[in-house]
């Protein structure tokens, strides 16, 4: 009975969320005003990882990486000079382990000379649980926020489609940039219904811009979030977005399970 019940309400949230999505508009869940403040930041300082951190990526391979379309598949993005490179050609990577609550660390940069403008410049995206090739899980946006025009709650340092950052912390293209996040997974009841939601913090920079915020559900392109699917422990995801500007680069990543 219980299965049967879970089933039921699963399919039932799928199937309203689809048809409410088939009525909807991109620009529908567009915010773009109050444009967060600018503040501005020091360089740089990488964080070496603790003693009791795994290190996902210490600039030698992607050892701790799969594909996202294909978990028996490794990851396929560039690795030079200690460095990650985005590899568009082969799609979203994702870590081998599965986490539930954790602290994490990411460094990222936009390349120098990037074109483009809005989405469509240095877009990519930290998901802070991946919940499937075909689910995009819940999504810290990273993008070249420095000096581009786009909705609020589509810029770096925003839970995409839900909540604008505090304040834009960007740096100019060509500079590291950092993510120190403290992620609460949602949980959920035997039945499937939403136990307690999402949580996450996230310090851009140096700078707050997500004060333990309460997610929604899982990010949406079309439509507004909502709780549908029951899950655990979830792997964290980096997108390999289709935008044509010129791929970001990540580095020093480590996460401390909590």
């Amino acid at each position: 009975m219980k299965r049967c019940f879970l089933a039921g309400v699963l399919l039932a949230g799928s199937l309203s969320c689809t048809k409410a999505q088939q009525n909807s508009k991109p620009e529908d869940t567009e915010v773009w005003q109050p444009v967060p403040p600018k503040v501005s930041t020091g360089a740089l300082v990488p964080t070496a990882a603790p003693s009791d951190a795994i290190v996902l990526f210490d600039g030698k391979n992607l050892a701790e990486w799969v594909s996202n379309a294909d978990r028996n598949k490794p990851a396929e993005w560039t690795v030079k000079d200690s460095v990650i490179t985005v590899n568009k050609t082969t799609g979203n990577i994702e870590t081998k382990r599965l986490f539930s609550n954790y602290q994490l660390h990411i460094e990222w940069r936009i390349p120098v000379g990037i074109t483009g403008e809005g989405q469509a410049r240095g877009n990519s995206g930290l998901f802070l649980a991946s919940l499937g090739k075909g689910d995009p899980g819940y999504e810290l946006q990273i993008l070249d926020s420095y000096n581009n025009n786009t909705y609020v709650n589509g810029m770096a340092g925003s839970i995409y489609k839900q909540h604008p950052p505090l304040a834009n912390p960007s740096r100019p293209p060509g500079e590291w940039q950092s993510y120190d996040v403290i992620w609460t997974a949602p949980v959920f009841k035997q039945d499937g219904s939403l136990q307690t939601p999402a949580r996450v913090t996230v310090i851009f920079n140096g700078v707050l811009v997500q004060n333990n915020q309460i997610l929604e559900g899982p990010t949406q392109y079309i439509g507004k979030p909502a709780y549908t699917t029951a899950h655990g422990a979830a792997p964290i995801k980096l997108q390999a977005h289709g935008d044509k500007s010129e791929p970001i680069s990540f580095r020093n990543i480590w996460v401390r399970e909590l």
